[in-house]
Order: structure tokens, then C-alpha cells, then sequence
């Protein structure tokens, strides 16, 4: 309830209870536990001085202010059959990818496959930071073999873990490529290159990390336009950070070209990770030119994606980049009596230091560990084959226009004359998650289109469906929208400037 026992002995007890545990309360007092299989036993909360008090009556001295603390409980009087059909509707009220696809565009929502939830939730997997790092050593191993997969899958030389996500990932890469500039004594170049069709939160990544962003147009077929990107390379040139393929499915086939550019001028080439689920197997960043890049695990690997839960972008870089990678990295250690390689964990010479506790959210990195080593080459490979064939084929059944490809993993159609917002809303009424909309800008009306490569002919048929029933109706059906959800139209822009975080905020009006 609100107030805890200071004296363990007010505790009450059942005949024949035996304490066999202590934890430290304070000044050097410590609080006796009972037994797990004596829990059953004890009789909590019988209302009296012994269990709300000190054993003497009084305050039990509460660290808590007087306005969170409380001397009962009101609970619902619900039955198990209520409360078990209460929460199973809300499940089913709730649109994820276990229920249907959800082909974001750019945001890749794949579907997470159940065995690597399984893989983490082993006993072994529950790992201590502070564990000497002899007790360690499988965890040591995996978190080096992961390293070393993303690094063979990126072209890069060395990998950080630590990044906790995406953007986290794209922080510390343009970190390290500043902290490489400050050593070589180049501190003036504080200009990052982002084109139009980058990733979205390259703009902001440049800006967060002090520099000044130079914006790069496209050119008439939606790539690099090199005339653009000369004319804004110079000597302040820091990195050209690239999206490849673009926001627009779009593969930039003068990278190699581009790489070149960037790198007379004496500038990194930085590889946004968001779209590589289109090239596993099939083409590295490292080979196109990039020095740096991130890894969003949960859009190439299968990880859990969203609700402001963990993440993990690990970060890989070439060779001249490595000594400013976050501390601590793992290496091989040596080899014991028997032949078994021993793991270690190390500061680059140059870190520019932690970014994250441990090396990043561990079990996510389990994950990714386990659906990389389950595929394989082979079915990396063929994961990005089947992305780009469900993207393809999904395209060709949709009656919208799209102005730029051939493309990818991915593709933006255009709503045309409809407000694309407004036909994400009527897609609900189908029964299936609406695609990015408004976004990239070149794209008039954009619908952002990435299906994955998990979903079947017939789910793909389905949703072409949906999108061609939203086609043919009028302005009037696409505002009145959606009419079959559970909650209809919502304000966004004000739920995303007051949003109400606590149920204790429904009912209350602006002025409250």
C-alpha cells in the first residue's frame, strides 16, 4: 500500500514461516525476505499498525510525498472471463503486422518471425553488464560474430553495436566522421550534403550534429543530380549522406562517380541503412565507395520495429575510420589450451566513447544474430530478391501513376488529384494499413509503397484491390473517412502537439 515497514519484524507472518533471504534497506540495516515457497503462507495486508506503520502506530515514514501515497485500493470487481474478453477486444481492435501487411514505405515493417523471440528469451541470454568477461564468453562470441556478419553483409571493415537505433545509428556515424575531420585538423569543414530523395531524418542528423546542411535536387529521373552535387562539393565538405535506392525505389547508378566526387574534395561518403533490405546479397555500400554507414536492424533484419521500445543501428566503417568507433568494441582475444578462441572487449585508440550502456539492447542484437544465422547467404539473398519482386508486381496491378522507375524494394505512386491522406484513411475501411503518404516530396500527393518480401501473391492481390477501390470513388467518400474503424478522423496536428499521455487527461478541456 503507501507505506512500507521499516522493521522488518512488524512483517506479518503465518505460523511456521521461516526467513532464509535479506536484501540492504539503509544505514546498515537489512530487510529480511520470505521464502518462495512460504510466499502462499502469509497473509498480506491485514490492515492493521503492524502492516501500514512502524509496528507502533504511527507514520511508517514513507520516502514518497504525502500527495502519491495511499491507505487503500479500490480495484474493479471483474470476473476472469470479463477480464480475459476485455483485453481480447482491445487486441483485436489493434491493426499490426501479425494482423495484415503494413507497407510503409521507407519504414520497412517487417514481419518478426517467432523463433528469434525464442532465442532471446533463453535463460543464457539474461546476461549481467557487470559480468567478468571470463564468465562472458558466449555473449563476448556472438556479439563478435554479429559484428563480423554485418560487416561482410555491409562491405565495411569494423562494426559498432552500440547504437540503440536507427537514428541513434546515424548520430554516431556522423560523429565519428566528424571526430575523423578534428583529428586529420580539418575542424572547417561543417557542411553535410543530404539530397531531397535521402532518408528524412538525415536533414535532421547533419543539423543535430552541428553542421550546416546543404540541400541536393534531384534530377529529372528522380537520382543525384551530379551537375548539383559539384557545384555544392567544396572544401567544407564534411559528407554527402545517401539514401541507395532512395526514397524512391531508385537505384543511383553513378555512385561509383559520386563516391569519386566526394572524395577529391577530401569528404566521406555516409550510407543511410534504411533501404538495404533491397540489396542483401546482391551489393554491398562498401563496394560503391561509402566509408560509414548504420544498420536498422529492425528494416533489414527482423527485429521488432516502433513503439518507442528498444532498438538497436549498429554503425560499420572503413578502415580509416575505425579508431573513432565507440568504446568498447570486441575482439578476439587469443586461443586457450584447447584450441578455443577467447574474446576481449577494447577502447579504440580514438573512441569518441560510450554512446549506449553495455553494447547496445542485447537482445535485440540477439535477434538479428539468430535471423542472419538462420538465413544464411543463400536466404539474405533471396529475401531482397522476393522485396523486390512483391514491390514490382504490387505496382504493376495498381491503377495510381508512378512517375519514377524502375525501382526496388519500393515505390511512390501518386494519389493524383485525391489527397493522399485522405485515401490512407478509406484504405482502412478495406481492412488493410495505407502506405506512407505525403512524403518524399517530389512525388505530388506521394503514397510510399514498400510491401516486403514476406507477403503472398494473394495478400498483395488484396491490397492492390484496396487501392484501386479507393481510385475510382469520389472527394466526398475519401473525406467522410474511415467510417468502419473504431475511432474515426482524428485531429493529428493537435494530437501530436497536446497529446493526452495519461488517462487522466480524457474529458478535460483545453483550458483545464
Amino acid at each position: 500500500m503507501s507505506e512500507r515497514s521499516d522493521d522488518a519484524s512488524a512483517a506479518p507472518r503465518a505460523e511456521g514461516v521461516r526467513y532464509d533471504q535479506a536484501r540492504y534497506v539503509e544505514n546498515g540495516q537489512y530487510e529480511p525476505l520470505l521464502s518462495e515457497k512460504d510466499l502462499t503462507r502469509v497473509e498480506i495486508g491485514t490492515g492493521g499498525d503492524e502492516a501500514n506503520g512502524d509496528g507502533n502506530g504511527d507514520d511508517g515514514g514513507s520516502p514518497l510525498p504525502d500527495h502519491l501515497t495511499r491507505n487503500s485500493l479500490e480495484l474493479p470487481e471483474l470476473s476472469e472471463p470479463e477480464l480475459a474478453r476485455h483485453y481480447t477486444r482491445l487486441s483485436q481492435m489493434i491493426y499490426g503486422i501479425d494482423s495484415g501487411p503494413y507497407p510503409l514505405g521507407s519504414c520497412t515493417m517487417k514481419y518478426n518471425p517467432k523463433f528469434t523471440e525464442d532465442v532471446a528469451a533463453l535463460p543464457k541470454a539474461a546476461v549481467h553488464p557487470d559480468r567478468s568477461e571470463r564468465s562472458l564468453q558466449g555473449t563476448l562470441e556472438l556479439l563478435y560474430r554479429l559484428q563480423d556478419y554485418l560487416g561482410r553483409i555491409g562491405g565495411m571493415d569494423a562494426v559498432t553495436l552500440q547504437p540503440p537505433a536507427g537514428a541513434a545509428g546515424e548520430f554516431v556515424g556522423i560523429r565519428v566522421a566528424a571526430a575523423y575531420h578534428e583529428h586529420n585538423g580539418e575542424d572547417h569543414r561543417d557542411e553535410v550534403i543530404v539530397p531531397e530523395s535521402a532518408h528524412g531524418t538525415n536533414f535532421a542528423t547533419a543539423a543535430l550534429g552541428g553542421y550546416d546542411v546543404v540541400s541536393l535536387p534531384s534530377d529529372d529521373e528522380g537520382r543525384v543530380d551530379l551537375e548539383a552535387l559539384e557545384a555544392a562539393l567544396s572544401e567544407n565538405t564534411a559528407a554527402l549522406m545517401l539514401t541507395n535506392p532512395n526514397t524512391l525505389g531508385l537505384f543511383e547508378r553513378d555512385i561509383e562517380q559520386i563516391a569519386e566526387m566526394v572524395h577529391d574534395v577530401g569528404g566521406l561518403l555516409y550510407y543511410d541503412g534504411a533501404n538495404l533490405n533491397a540489396l542483401l546479397g546482391r551489393a554491398r555500400p562498401g563496394d560503391m565507395g561509402f566509408d560509414v554507414m548504420h544498420y536498422n536492424v529492425h528494416k533489414t533484419f527482423a527485429t521488432p520495429h516502433g513503439g518507442g521500445g528498444p532498438g538497436a543501428g549498429p554503425v560499420g566503417v572503413v578502415d580509416e575510420l575505425a579508431p573513432f568507433l565507440p568504446a568498447p568494441r570486441v575482439r578476439e582475444g587469443g586461443v586457450t589450451k584447447s584450441g578455443e578462441s577467447t574474446y576481449e572487449l577494447f577502447d579504440p585508440e580514438h573512441t569518441i566513447g560510450h554512446v549506449h550502456g553495455y553494447q547496445g539492447n542485447w537482445l535485440v542484437l540477439v535477434k538479428a544474430f539468430a535471423y542472419i544465422a538462420r538465413l544464411g547467404d543463400a536466404g539474405l539473398s533471396d529475401a531482397s530478391a522476393k522485396a523486390v519482386l512483391n514491390a514490382n508486381y504490387l505496382a504493376s496491378q495498381l491503377e495510381y501513376d508512378i512517375p519514377y522507375e524502375p525501382f526496388h524494394h519500393e515505390f511512390v505512386a501518386s494519389a493524383g488529384d485525391q489527397d493522399a491522406a485522405d485515401v490512407a484513411k478509406r484504405m482502412l475501411d478495406y481492412g488493410v494499413h495505407p502506405p506512407t503518404t505525403k512524403w518524399p516530396e517530389i512525388v505530388s500527393e506521394a503514397l510510399m509503397t514498400e510491401p516486403t518480401e514476406v507477403e503472398s501473391k494473394g495478400t498483395l492481390d488484396r491490397l492492390a484491390a484496396a487501392f484501386n477501390a479507393v481510385a475510382a470513388e469520389d472527394d466526398e467518400t475519401l473525406e467522410a473517412a474511415p467510417g468502419r474503424t473504431t475511432a474515426r478522423r482524428i485531429d493529428q496536428t493537435s494530437a501530436a502537439r497536446n497529446p493526452r499521455l495519461s488517462w487522466h487527461a480524457i474529458g478535460t478541456t483545453d483550458d483545464e
